[in-house]
């Protein structure tokens, strides 16, 4: 049966304090639990025909890294990834708002898992077939001009150019500096953001002006769609791009936010550390009989 956030949970979860509140500033979303096992879920992980494990990559992962030519897995994580493709029977699937062929570089699994890159648009198949979702000719005139007037404002150094979008990245920077460039780029790309398809939305330190369809929530709901009512489903994310998958799935699968950070979201779960995301996937292999 797949899991229902109504379910009973187990008394090893231990629920943050009820109601939406602040600590130190940072807002913790009453749906969230602070887990310890997951044995209710993985039961149905075990019983399943068809399992499903969708996650995020940088900052989910991967650590940032103020080089995003560098971002490379945590140590542990893609030993756990490429036994989860070949021992148990999931399917595996990696979203990002990165390009696809940059996740699958970075990743470096052997056979690769299904990467979805842009947040959906695009995607790279297990077989190894690719396809993306044409961008209109009219938001693509306005994403060049949104990266033109960022360059002529000296943001030439910051920006990353996506197939249905223009990101602008300042991890690493000093406050007083990542202050200075997040008001050019919103300066510069509200007015753009205007435009009929286009969206500006914020990210773990960036902001990018995108296609709405560009959505990690629309791309869920499609895979919903071509799934076997019974199949077992989850989504692993660590910012504010997750939250949409992080709404569609509730009802449909677990939604996990991974991250030490206390604030509001729609996830059901929270793993806080890095040892918490190693538990999940360790425990998802034993309970489909591949450890």
């Amino acid at each position: 049966m797949p899991y229902s956030p109504n379910a009973t949970r187990p008394t090893y979860f231990k629920p943050l304090q009820h109601g939406i509140h602040s600590r130190g500033g940072l807002y913790v979303s009453r749906t969230a639990i602070q887990a310890k096992e997951h044995h209710w879920f993985f039961q149905d992980v075990s019983a399943a025909k068809h399992r499903v494990l969708l996650l995020d990559y940088d900052g989910t992962v991967a650590p940032f890294s103020p080089d995003r030519r560098r971002a490379f897995p945590y140590p542990r994580i893609p030993g756990l990834l490429g036994q989860i493709m070949t021992s148990c029977g999931t399917r595996l699937i990696m979203v990002s708002g990165r390009a696809a062929s940059e996740v699958s570089r970075l990743l470096g699994l052997h056979p690769a898992p299904e990467i979805w890159g842009t947040h959906g648009l695009e995607r790279i198949h297990a077989d190894g077939r690719y396809e993306e979702v044409r961008v209109n000719d009219d938001a693509l005139l306005v994403l060049a001009q949104a990266e033109a007037q960022l360059e002529r404002a000296g943001l030439a150094e910051r920006i990353e150019v996506k197939l249905a979008g223009i990101a602008i990245h300042w991890r690493g920077l000093p406050a007083s500096e990542i202050l200075k460039i997040r008001t050019k780029a919103y300066r510069i790309l509200q007015p753009l953001a205007l435009q009929p398809d286009l969206v500006l939305a914020e990210f773990e330190q960036g902001v990018e002006i995108r296609l709405s369809s560009a959505n990690k929530g629309d791309a869920l709901q499609s895979l919903l769609a071509e799934l076997d009512p019974g199949a077992v489903v989850a989504y692993l994310g660590d910012d504010a791009t997750d939250e949409d998958a992080f709404r569609v799935l509730n009802g449909r699968g677990l939604s996990v936010r991974v991250g030490p950070k206390h604030r509001f979201s729609a996830a059901q779960v929270w793993l806080q550390s890095l040892d918490g995301l190693i538990r999940f996937l360790t425990q998802w292999i034993r309970a489909c009989g591949g450890d």
